[in-house]
């Protein structure tokens, strides 16, 4: 029998505050059609005031367990894909273990920026895959608000804050395509591009937390060669291909970069669920914001193939095979 890695139950948080473009007009240049057109973008969601990525994560975290039908202590591991931390250390995912009441297990984060979630995931498969872990929440929570320099009009109108959870089990497949849950996994990095999105502070350098640093047009460019590349490799490693897809989940960056992506796997938008509208960038946290949104919208069914994909700093980028 081969054992399969299945989702469970998955959920969101946002929070309260949503940020219009127009918002941006008068304090860096810029307005809601450029940003719309270049972007994609029409809103995005601010933390409030005190309120923590850990505090989004556990949010998001409630959420799934309630759509699973789970308590806390029926897991047996959290992983949070963040860059954006509540504190050095602990981790968020320790942080967030205690806020939604498990007494058990083991959380730790993983940090790979915007492709976060596909590392996170691809580790949450390996403890189920070893028998380390029968139960994992996977989280991805942001307050990229917090790293934005708003003199900036070339970043600060690109992200957004929010989080969203997965939770996956272990259950019995037949070794097939057909099964349910991670079917294939395909990571990436490579430090020499590194500085093309960067932040520009940490504890060994400035000892503070910094502001987004970003070469976009070259990010672009790297983005949707690597982006449909990752997504041919993990499709190849089981034998399917793009016309095979039900539904690419893609990191939610620039609505052309999706566009570019999609058309290279040739796969129609119409295949594609979109979020960036409403959330902007969230980095680790898109992913599975997209996947909560997709199947609150009636778009993702059980038995549908998805794949997911994310290229963040480093650089780093990877996806995901999946059936839901």
């Amino acid at each position: 029998m081969t054992i399969r890695a299945v989702v469970k139950g998955v959920g969101h948080y946002l929070p309260a505050r949503t940020v219009p473009n127009s918002e941006f007009e008068g304090k860096v240049e810029t307005s809601d059609e450029w940003i719309r057109a270049r972007t994609g973008i029409e809103r995005r969601h601010f933390a409030a005031e005190g309120e923590t990525t850990s505090d989004l994560g556990a949010a998001a975290a409630r959420a799934a367990l309630a759509d699973a039908g789970l308590e806390a202590d029926a897991l047996d591991a959290i992983i949070v894909a963040t860059s954006t931390p509540d504190l050095t250390f602990p981790s968020v995912a320790t942080m967030v273990q205690a806020k939604i009441g498990m007494t058990r297990g083991f959380a730790f984060d993983v940090q790979a920026v915007c492709a976060g979630y596909v590392y996170a995931l691809a580790n949450a498969n390996a403890l189920i895959l070893s028998g380390q872990a029968r139960r994992v929440l996977v989280i991805g929570a942001e307050t990229f608000s917090r790293i934005l320099d708003f003199t900036d009009r070339s970043t600060c109108v690109l992200f957004g804050d929010g989080a969203g959870a997965v939770v996956l089990e272990a259950v019995g497949g037949t070794g097939t395509t057909e099964d349910r849950g991670i079917l294939s996994t395909d990571l990436n990095s490579d430090g020499s591009y590194r500085d093309l999105l960067y932040v520009d502070g940490g504890v060994s350098t400035s000892g503070t937390a910094g502001h987004l640093r970003m070469q976009g047009n070259q990010v672009f460019r790297h983005a949707v060669e690597k982006l449909a590349e990752t997504a041919h490799t993990a499709l190849a490693k089981v034998g399917l291909d793009g016309g095979d897809v039900d539904w690419i989940v893609p990191h939610q960056a620039n609505i052309r970069i999706i566009e570019g992506t999609a058309k290279r796997m040739q796969v129609p938008m119409e295949r594609v669920v979109v979020t960036v509208q409403d959330h902007g960038n969230t980095s680790a946290a898109s992913i599975p914001l997209a996947l909560s949104v997709g199947k609150e919208r009636g778009q993702i069914k059980e038995g549908d193939l998805l794949v997911t994909e994310a290229i963040g700093g480093g650089l780093a980028w990877g996806s995901v095979v999946l059936r839901w």
